[in-house]
């Protein structure tokens, strides 16, 4: 397991599953592999064979080399927002990110609550993310 930094009490800034993994703290993205998303083009579930800890959650990869590319550059890879839905930031709620409802934009990956939404999300995407990025200092510490 790979930690780039010290396991944090939940604050509410990374969208996690409930409970906890064998690594520590609860699961980022259902699950899912981050880097898949930009090396595949589409998201593939993380195994808890290739987990590394990054701001308080667990994220998953499908294979070693994700994992490797991961920890060499976090930050590239994590959803924005922490994973919460795009969307709901927009309008200053947090809601859940299903990691399966996806846009990469200016290399930095969106997920969204539902298809309904990610709609309504997709109609102005630039309006979207400048209301999420203005919103998301606001709420990022409030618990969901």
């Amino acid at each position: 397991m790979f930690t780039t930094e010290e396991p944090a009490s939940v604050n509410g800034e990374t969208n996690t599953s409930t409970g906890l993994t064998l690594e520590g703290p609860g699961l980022a993205v259902h699950g899912y592999d981050v880097v898949s998303y930009f090396s595949d083009g589409e998201p593939a579930v993380g195994s808890a064979k290739f987990a590394a800890v990054h701001n308080g959650a667990t994220y998953r990869f499908a294979t070693e080399d994700h994992l490797a590319a991961f920890t060499e550059a976090p930050t590239k890879f994590v959803p924005a927002y922490g994973g919460y839905c795009a969307y709901g930031v927009s309008v200053g709620a947090k809601f859940d990110g299903d990691p399966r409802l996806w846009r990469i934009v200016n290399n930095k990956l969106y997920l969204n609550l539902s298809e309904d939404i990610q709609a309504t999300w997709a109609q102005d995407i630039p309006d979207n993310i400048e209301k999420a990025d203005q919103s998301w200092p606001e709420i990022a510490a409030k618990s969901s």
